[in-house]
């Protein structure tokens, strides 16, 4: 019996709560060159794009005060992966964001298990953890 087709097409949009919308917005912006598309001030939320996704940043409600996120223990995201084109392009991404005010490192670019795909991991300055990916295409036989 064939399994049925998904009944849904990918990710629309993926929110995420922040702890400063601020930095969080200027490092997707400014050191990842993504636009902000739509903004909604009374909640507050910037909506930023990198012309194929859309991520939704939410500003935390501190008013109570708040746990920072741990990735072992909550239920929520774990981290998001973004793809990047080549490995030059991983490694001077990863040199313009380790470099960026308030970046923590997790991982330089390294081989994702036994490769052939290279990733590294940082927080960006709100707290989020982001991978960046590049995984080569398939070699096609001669």
């Amino acid at each position: 019996m064939q399994k049925p087709h998904a009944l849904t097409m990918g990710i629309d949009h993926l929110g995420l709560t922040v702890s400063d919308l601020d930095l969080t917005c200027r490092f997707f912006v400014d050191g990842l060159g993504w636009k902000v598309v739509g903004e909604r001030p009374s909640y507050p939320a910037v909506f930023v794009s990198d012309g194929h996704q859309t991520l939704t940043l939410w500003q935390a409600d501190k008013s109570d005060g708040r746990m920072p996120f741990d990735r072992r223990k909550n239920v929520g995201l774990h981290h998001v992966a973004f793809k990047v084109e080549s490995l030059a392009r991983l490694e001077s991404l990863y040199a313009r964001v380790s470099a960026w005010p308030g970046v923590v490192v997790e991982f330089a670019p390294q081989l994702l298990g036994a490769g052939p795909s290279m990733h590294c991991i940082v927080h960006e300055p709100g707290g989020l953890r982001i991978e960046f990916i590049f995984t080569p295409k398939a070699r096609s036989m001669p």
